[in-house]
């Protein structure tokens, strides 16, 4: 958290594509941290939301993309370094079954699973699916991701995702991911009564 802190600090909302896209060589910030922490600190006026978003988003974006891209060039030699008994070897054959049973759903299926979400884009490139087909997937699954976790960080504050980091180091991924899951169902079910409630008043106003 310090990390990322010090970057927005630095260069604000920039910090959140360029801390993302550090995490492709091990910069110890979870993805779901930045996106909450940006939409944290858009909320409280403190970066503007719309550059914020956007720049979460590109960040999120570059990690698949960047591993797709290398998948295409490096496939062979990849494959013949990772051995078969290696934790990325058994994270890319994961990625395999996904990919054997949901298709190019897979690639949105793991935009939401820790690890899986930087594996099967290799994984994908080394069958050699096309950029295109690769992006539709891959981008749109990765603006829902965005989307619901800065939405997320808006609406908890920067104090609860100081502890949400917290809970990453401690119990990993399975506690923020729960905690996630309950509350974008919470954002959702009261942007529906809000629909249903203006559904309600409109007409009762046309039949007023």
């Amino acid at each position: 958290m310090d990390t990322l802190l010090n970057f927005i600090e630095q260069i604000g909302h920039y910090a959140l594509f360029l801390v993302l896209c550090l995490g492709l060589v091990g910069l110890p910030v979870p993805n779901e941290v930045v996106a909450m922490t940006g939409g944290a600190l858009a909320a409280s006026g403190i970066l503007s939301p719309a550059p914020s978003f956007i720049m979460t988003f590109l960040g999120v974006c570059s990690g698949s993309t960047v591993g797709f891209m290398l998948s295409r060039f490096t496939a062979s030699k990849l494959l013949h370094r990772v051995g078969e008994k290696s934790k990325i070897r058994q994270f890319l054959d994961v990625s395999e079954r996904l990919t054997r049973q949901y298709g190019n759903y897979a690639i949105c299926i793991s935009a939401f699973l820790p690890i899986l979400r930087n594996v099967t884009p290799y994984a994908v490139g080394m069958k050699g699916m096309p950029y295109r087909r690769f992006a539709i997937y891959s981008y749109t699954a990765s603006l829902v991701w965005t989307t619901g976790y800065f939405s997320l960080g808006m609406f908890v504050g920067d104090q609860v995702v100081d502890h949400i980091g917290v809970l990453i180091n401690r119990y990993g991924y399975y506690a923020v991911g729960i905690v996630a899951a309950l509350a974008i169902i919470l954002i959702i079910s009261w942007w529906m009564r809000r629909n249903k409630r203006s559904k309600e008043n409109n007409e009762i106003q046309i039949h007023g």
